[in-house]
């Protein structure tokens, strides 16, 4: 293993900060968030922080929460089993056509994404009428749903069926990419969608009402969480754990299609390989770390076990890559889940313009109007810096470079 990495963030609470932020921007309201959770007398050992880090609900985004006998449902946050998949091809980068926009108008037909905001119309993010294959996954689904749903009905007023194999909006997106050996990859970022949504809020809502029953104080009430043995704990596990087993057939599903879509585009037969990973990064796992048994929320985070495979994507003009674990103990087995954020939407919104948005893009087949400004790659980390200041935790597998990205 290489030489550690982090810095220990001096802070006085209970808990320290082991960060890896080391030649990567850091700003101050995110270690407020940080120091507020190392307080926390629910902590394991200390918190972990990821180079990708910036500014969350509560909790920050790129941070490692090992807690015992408890867990924050605002630090798992909505997007619940957020997460990302990529498979290799046997295509080269020569079986391509020179101009790439008829395969993404085909993955655009092939993976609803984005949002209606007029909902008397049709969500274009939500499937109108349910494809046979995603009525057939979500049999896979629907029994463990109804028994959630039995104990909180709030739950089934919820977008499930019509967002299984669907991607949303924001930093989602589906991507061809070309590694360092002319391959083709699909990879795409998607979550638990409209369902994830609405079991996070819920249960974020009751741990707020049980801090106040209880008259628990709390730094930040974002913070609110669930006691072992209490009345919500064991529910929210069960969704938390039913909703990340739907993100990642939500993920399925759509590189099904998208393989599907891409094979309708080139005219040469084809065959994913070998390598192919779909991995979380917003969710909670039981683990144990330094000698206790534990639940670690990743929020913004990867498992980088020893030899377990991992995909951290840059931005929609930058590399991505292709990584393994190494294992670290004092980041729980963790690394970063992408280049992280520099500013706001907002922000970048004002900021940047469509030219801005178009130089940042170029040689990339994607949408370049004023509606994905705030995905500008400026409005991100350098993922060079992030990857250098987690040499520790990853070694680089494969370097992708996209070359047509669908945003929502």
């Amino acid at each position: 293993m290489c030489k550690s990495h982090y810095e220990v963030l001096e802070t006085g609470n209970k808990h320290p900060i082991k960060a890896w932020t080391r030649g990567v921007p850091f700003e101050s309201a995110a270690k407020q968030q940080l120091e507020n959770i190392a307080s926390m007398d629910i902590v394991h050992s200390h918190i972990a922080v990821m180079p990708d880090v910036h500014l969350g609900m509560g909790a920050t985004i790129g941070s490692v929460i090992p807690s015992v006998d408890a867990v924050i449902p605002a630090a798992v946050g909505v997007d619940i089993g957020c997460g990302m998949v990529a498979t290799r091809t046997s295509l080269k980068a020569a079986d391509l056509p020179d101009n790439l926009k008829s395969i993404r108008s085909a993955f655009e037909a092939a993976v609803p994404h984005g949002r209606t905001a007029n909902r008397r119309k049709r969500d274009v993010g939500a499937w109108g009428n349910i494809p046979k294959l995603v009525e057939q996954q979500w049999l896979k689904l629907e029994a463990r749903f109804n028994q959630i749903c039995a104990k909180h009905p709030a739950i089934a007023k919820s977008n499930h069926i019509n967002h299984l194999g669907t991607m949303g909006t924001g930093n989602h997106f589906l991507e061809l990419c070309i590694d360092e050996t002319e391959h083709v990859w699909i990879m795409l970022h998607s979550g638990s969608r409209g369902v994830g949504n609405r079991i996070g809020t819920y249960f974020i809502e009751l741990a707020k009402k049980e801090m106040q029953r209880h008259q628990q104080h709390l730094p930040d009430m974002d913070l609110a969480y669930l006691k072992e043995g209490s009345t919500y704990f064991d529910d929210y596990v069960e969704a938390v754990e039913w909703a990340q087993d739907f993100a990642a057939k939500n993920r399925e599903i759509m590189m099904f299609n998208a393989l599907k879509a891409l094979r309708s585009e080139i005219p040469i037969q084809f065959d994913t390989m070998d390598v192919a990973v779909n991995c979380h990064h917003n969710y909670i796992s039981r683990e144990e770390h330094f000698g206790k048994q534990c639940y670690v929320t990743r929020k913004g985070a990867l498992r980088a076990e020893r030899g377990e495979m991992g995909i951290i994507p840059g931005n929609m003009g930058a590399r991505s890559y292709i990584v393994r674990g190494l294992g670290n103990p004092d980041s729980f087995n963790s690394c970063s889940h992408g280049a992280g954020r520099v500013m706001s939407r907002t922000k970048a919104k004002k900021v940047f313009n469509i030219a801005d948005q178009v130089a940042a893009t170029k040689g990339v087949e994607c949408r370049k109007d004023e509606a994905v400004i705030d995905e500008i790659p400026h409005a991100y980390k350098d993922i060079d810096k992030v990857m250098a200041a987690q040499q520790d935790l990853v070694e680089v597998v494969h370097t992708l470079k996209q070359v047509v990205c669908v945003k929502g």
